[in-house]
């Protein structure tokens, strides 16, 4: 990988070179019929044979658009792939990818071969013998005889039909009606779709949008209206999703699937490969942020020594893992290939990469967030009412943060029964005195945002209710608890977590994170950002903590600034202000650690706050 680190990428030619970088350690990963990609240990709800199958499908999310933009470094990793195609569908062979049933993890990885259907039939199809093409229908046509989750996984099914119309193989045109129409019956207004039951995150992205934009390179002249609509809902959500995204190219991490890290691009290569643009969005700025993001991910440490992808997502760790990451799943991401398709002389090319840069502030109801920049767009900042579904794992820090960082990412708890186990960053963790658990939001009762605050009624636990505001001030934002408990509780809450001191090859490469902590505030400032929490209402002390290592999802070792206090029976009011900051910033907060706010309104110290100054 320290071709890419080394080589930005900026051009065709650059991705081209990432991409084979990217596959050519997996040759070795090939089992001998080369039907399945090995890459590592570890596993998912789903057996080791189908993880293998999930491992090599994905990487046909770069090959696929290598082969239709006509790339000759894709030639020789496709005569393995094809040999593993022909393997895999024959039920005589030793690698056979078996039969499925209902809600088979299969299903999701038929559907990249169905866009090699619809998109290069010569080569999925017109290379294999007669024997060999009807294995393959068969194999993929099982998906039209099971059932299948009511979610995003309903177009892998529609893709997999598009493959067989393409290249005249009998279509289940029932079953196309519908798997569409389910799809239209998510769609909730300005470009958000939901996934089931309710979620809006990164699926809509790079799982609605992203097939729906695939359906529409194929089928704009047969399909006019149902295209003109997926067209115009990815126009909508295009610049609401270019909030998520900073200068850098870094995506916030919120919610479930983090693995697939460079994934977050992909649907600015699906907007190009669908020749979709939008006001403010065209093909220079969408060529921005898929490359900016790409470049982000290459330089981050999550492939490796053998050079293949690890799952985790700053870095390889599996305490952040959802049940359905197998070893092979993080190559989802190369969906962000898809660029490829596109041959050096289309617009996308041509353009020049340029930056897009959305509001300060935006409201996206959609969601339940409040998203903000700071004035160098160096961080995004998302304040959040929570949207999680019980489904998987650490849905409780994935959704429910108070906020998410593009820079300073989010942690997960390993153990509730200490502070150093919980790595409560962006939370306010509560217990009964003496006991063992800590408890944070996880779901609300109620909730309200406005362009000034997002507000919501919360009980992390049977008698106690928590009505909290968060109203962000610039680099700072107030959050205020109003709390009823009926009985004796200590609680804790935690700012962003931020790296700690980090020890290179040599004395001279150390680079130290700063700690402070008093009374009143906690702080800790250095080479990778500034986090501080202070004390303005009904906090007692501040503490700087480690959390366990592999906790944040961005950096494995960190410290967290926190205030703590205890609360009698009744009624109480905590109030803080939290910053947050890219730069080694502590001469900003200083001047607030000691009594500044004294006599102050909550709406005099937020315009304080925001102004810098008292």
């Amino acid at each position: 990988m320290n071709e890419i680190q080394e080589n930005p990428l900026r051009t065709r030619a650059d991705l081209v070179r990432g991409a084979v970088e990217m596959i050519k350690p997996l040759v070795s990963c090939l089992t001998p019929g080369r039907a399945r990609m090995i890459v590592g240990e570890g596993s998912a709800h789903y057996s080791e044979d189908v993880a293998g199958m999930e491992g090599y499908s994905r990487v046909l999310w770069a090959l696929v658009p290598m082969l239709m933009g006509r790339c000759p470094e894709a030639e020789p990793f496709w005569a393995l792939w094809r040999e593993g195609l022909i393997h895999g569908t024959d039920p005589e062979h030793p690698e056979y990818w078996g039969r499925i049933r209902d809600y088979d993890q299969r299903m999701v990885e038929m559907a990249v071969i169905g866009t090699g259907l619809c998109f290069v039939p010569d080569r999925f199809y017109g290379e294999l013998q007669p024997a060999e093409q009807e294995n393959l229908y068969q194999w993929l046509n099982q998906i039209n005889l099971y059932d299948m989750p009511r979610n995003n996984w309903r177009f892998f099914r529609i893709l997999v039909n598009l493959g067989f119309r393409r290249v005249g193989r009998p279509v289940d045109e029932a079953r196309m009606k519908e798997d569409l129409d389910l799809m239209e019956s998510h769609y909730v207004g300005d470009g958000w779709y939901f996934d089931a039951p309710t979620k809006r995150d990164y699926y809509t992205i790079w799982g609605f949008h992203y097939y729906s934009l695939v359906y529409v390179a194929a089928m704009r002249e047969l399909d006019p209206e149902r295209c003109e609509r997926f067209v115009r809902r990815a126009q909508e959500i295009a610049p609401r999703f270019a909030c998520w995204f900073d200068r850098e190219g870094r995506a916030i991490p919120y919610g479930r699937s983090l693995t697939y890290r460079f994934c977050q691009g992909a649907f600015f290569a699906a907007m190009a490969f669908a020749d979709v643009t939008c006001e403010g969005i065209d093909y220079g700025a969408e060529k921005g942020f898929l490359l900016r993001n790409l470049r982000y991910w290459m330089k981050m440490p999550i492939f490796d020594r053998g050079g293949a992808l690890t799952v985790g997502y700053g870095y390889p760790n599996l305490c952040v893992a959802e049940g359905y990451n197998a070893p092979g799943s993080p190559y989802w991401g190369m969906k962000a290939f898809f660029a490829l398709a596109l041959p050096e002389t289309h617009p996308f090319w041509q353009a020049e990469e340029k930056e897009y840069v959305p509001p300060r502030m935006f409201l996206d109801e959609h969601v339940r967030m409040l998203l903000t920049r700071d004035a160098r767009n160096s961080q995004v900042i998302t304040y959040t009412a929570g949207n999680h579904a019980w489904e998987h794992m650490h849905e409780q820090e994935k959704y429910e943060k108070f906020a998410y960082s593009s820079h300073f990412g989010f942690s997960v708890i390993k153990e509730a029964t200490t502070l150093v186990k919980g790595a409560y960053d962006s939370m306010l963790a509560l217990r009964r005195p003496g006991q063992d658990l800590w408890h944070s939001r996880y779901g609300c009762s109620a909730f309200s945002l406005t362009e000034k605050a997002v507000s919501f009624t919360w009980c992390p636990m049977e008698g106690v209710e928590i009505q909290t505001d968060l109203i962000p001030c610039g680099n700072w934002h107030l959050r205020r608890h109003e709390i009823t408990t009926e009985y004796e509780i200590e609680f804790a809450e935690g700012a962003f977590a931020v790296r700690r001191d980090w020890a290179g090859a040599r004395p001279c490469d150390r680079i130290s994170t700063e700690t402070r902590a008093g009374e009143r505030f906690a702080c800790a400032h250095g080479a990778y950002g500034t986090s501080a929490i202070l004390a303005i209402q009904g906090y007692e002390k501040g503490e700087v903590i480690a959390p366990e290592p592999n906790t944040n999802m961005i950096w494995p070792r960190t410290v967290l600034p926190m205030l703590q206090g205890r609360l009698g029976p009744g009624k109480g009011v905590l109030l803080c202000g939290v910053f947050g900051s890219t730069e080694e910033a502590w001469a900003a907060v200083s001047p607030y650690t000691g009594s500044a706010f004294e006599g102050m309104t909550i709406q005099q110290i937020a315009e304080a706050l925001e102004n810098e100054q008292l």
